[in-house]
């Protein structure tokens, strides 16, 4: 083993432990292989940054500006609107919803889709009064199935088609991968409607959903006395002490959710405060407040036309995983008060300032509607709402035409080999903000600008394993066990391999590790590179296992009240389906 050859394997052996790890965001692990091997002299400093310029690096960022775009034309609501029809039955909902989020996936971003379906799925199993843990990972599930259909429908796709190219001169077209991956999705969408769906537990999601409202378990109504040194004061000067924070100020017979900072408290002023034990009783025993109850405590009184409670979901890439309440100041900052966390289904009991926020957690907030809204974007988390399944205003239907116009435009010029993917699509995106689609402002907060870093930085390390031949290696090594072997059981192999990766890693990272090992093996067997390419597309995708796999299975561990346990369970016979209905139909399609 030659020196290059060594340094490759120890930074990728290094890169998949910290990616399991989870302690650094793929982004930053993937910035340090580069600079680890640009630094030794493995990757040529010249070409350490040109994946930056890679058409799948760009295509990603065009087609998340694009789903943006199409997000908010109202034109996703044309198709979501009907699911309101479906009915109560589990299975209809389960194949209903688990179509359109794979529809959507096949040209939006994975989490994208699955974010508008989320609320509406919570309001469909509130509607049947069920728990919605029985839909919400088939949705997520249904998002990765969705992916695997199209050139732009998740980034190994891209990926591929772009080492292809390499590789063969041509890259894959729009729809090259529509026949392996349609087959998949409809098994895949079947088995979720009849099988999955009842291997998940009956969790009891919206009652502890709804836990997270009993105001009562965690804020107390107190009543400024008359000898109270607060009175006078104002309400910053409350919620500066540590532990307490006002809710809502009720004065006579005016009540005020959320008030202001600045309003001074009076004597016989009643709050409603989400308060710590220990603090709450040293303020009544110095005759600060007295208590007057908190058994009629209920969301509404923390509610008016401009101040509401909304229930967010963190995302896997926010800014805030890691972080607790207090190091985000989020009433100074953001104008918002955390109310209550809830991970796994069950809500935090220990102190919400010193928690810090996981992935998946669903926090309870209260502030103003353009507060929340505004904090959303820069907290890096959904809405849970239960919205109603409205019509598309009048007035956004030439808005929606346009957006669809322009993407299907892009589409075609693609399908058509009339522009590289890269290239139309970045155009479509273009389009769509000279004509004021979407504002400058969406474009760059729908950029999910870890993953582009990670997709940037990893190309040139997956090229490395190939330039110092330890691609070769590892190939010869598998051919020197399974040289005298069916080509269609390495080719099973190859998939097992990748679908193990893209469970505990980031699936474009585990597409960019094992590709290059795929095609040597491939030419080692004399078989075709554009089957064992299809095989780790199919495979990268399949990320069934675990809540860390992909994004969509993080964003639904905390809604659906999921333990890392629940997705194996669905999850090992999804992978099955995908091996016994991918690795035939691939060797029908592609050859072997």
């Amino acid at each position: 083993m030659t020196l290059p050859q060594l340094l490759v394997f120890a930074t990728l052996l290094g890169t998949l432990v910290l990616f399991v790890w989870g302690k650094w965001r793929y982004d930053v692990v993937g910035m340090v292989a580069l600079m680890t091997l640009t630094l030794t002299g493995v990757v040529p400093a010249r070409d350490a940054f040109r994946g930056f310029s890679e058409p799948a690096v760009i295509t990603v960022a065009a087609v998340l500006v694009i789903s943006q775009a199409l997000q908010k034309s109202g034109l996703v609501n044309v198709l979501v609107r009907s699911l309101g029809r479906v009915g109560n039955n589990m299975t209809v909902q389960v194949l209903a919803m688990s179509g359109v989020v794979a529809l959507l996936s096949a040209f939006m971003n994975n989490v994208g889709a699955l974010a508008i379906m989320l609320p509406v799925a919570i309001t469909l199993a509130n509607r049947a009064g069920r728990s919605a843990s029985s839909l919400l990972m088939p949705l997520a599930f249904a998002s990765l199935l969705g992916g695997m259909t199209t050139l732009i429908g998740t980034p190994p796709n891209l990926i591929i088609s772009n080492l292809r190219r390499d590789l063969l001169g041509e890259a894959y077209g729009m729809f090259s991968f529509m026949p392996v991956g349609a087959a998949v999705m409809v098994a895949g969408i079947a088995y979720l409607a009849l099988v999955g769906w009842r291997l998940l537990p009956q969790r009891i999601s919206g009652e502890n959903r709804a836990d997270l409202y009993r105001m009562a378990d965690y804020m107390t109504e107190v009543r400024l006395p008359k000898e109270s040194a607060l009175a006078g004061q104002r309400v910053m000067d409350l919620g500066k002490v540590e532990g307490v924070q006002v809710m809502s100020l009720v004065r006579g017979e005016s009540q005020r959710p959320f008030p202001s900072p600045f309003t001074v408290l009076q004597a016989q002023d009643v709050l409603i405060v989400e308060a710590t034990a220990a603090r709450l009783t040293e303020l009544v025993e110095d005759g600060q407040l007295t208590l007057v109850g908190n058994e009629k405590i209920t969301p509404e009184q923390l509610a008016s036309d401009d101040v509401t409670l909304a229930e967010v979901v963190v995302t896997a890439l926010s800014p805030i995983v890691g972080q607790s309440a207090v190091s985000l100041r989020l009433r100074q900052r953001f104008n918002i008060n955390l109310i209550a966390v809830s991970r796994q289904g069950q809500r935090l009991r220990e102190r919400l300032i010193n928690a810090r926020f996981r992935a998946g957690d669903v926090l309870l907030v209260h502030g103003p509607r353009n507060s929340i809204e505004e904090a959303l974007h820069t907290l890096g988390c959904l809405p849970l709402r239960e919205r109603p399944l409205e019509m598309v205003p009048a007035g956004q239907t030439r808005k929606m035409l346009l957006t669809g116009g322009v993407f299907l435009g892009a589409i075609l010029a693609s399908t058509f080999n009339l522009l590289p993917a890269a290239v139309s699509f970045a155009a479509a995106a273009t389009v769509m903000l000279l004509l004021k689609l979407i504002n400058l402002r969406d474009v760059y907060e729908s950029i999910e600008w870890p993953i582009l870093v990670l997709l940037a930085t990893l190309i040139p390390v997956g090229a490395a394993l190939s330039a110092t031949g330890g691609a070769q290696m590892i190939a010869e090594g598998v051919l020197g066990v399974a040289a005298d072997w069916p080509v269609m059981a390495v080719l099973v192999i190859v998939m097992v391999l990748t679908m193990t990766l893209s469970d505990v890693i980031n699936n474009a990272a585990a597409a960019l590790i094992t590709a290059p090992i795929a095609v040597t093996i491939a030419q080692g067997l004399g078989a075709s590179p554009d089957a064992f390419l299809m095989a780790v597309t199919l495979a990268a995708s399949s990320a069934f296992l675990t809540p860390i796999g992909h994004q969509s299975n993080t964003l639904v561990m905390g809604p659906g009240g999921y333990r890392f346990s629940d997705y194996w369970k669905v999850g090992l016979p999804m992978e099955l389906i995908v091996l016994a209905v991918g690795a035939p139909v691939i060797a029908l399609v592609w050859g072997l």
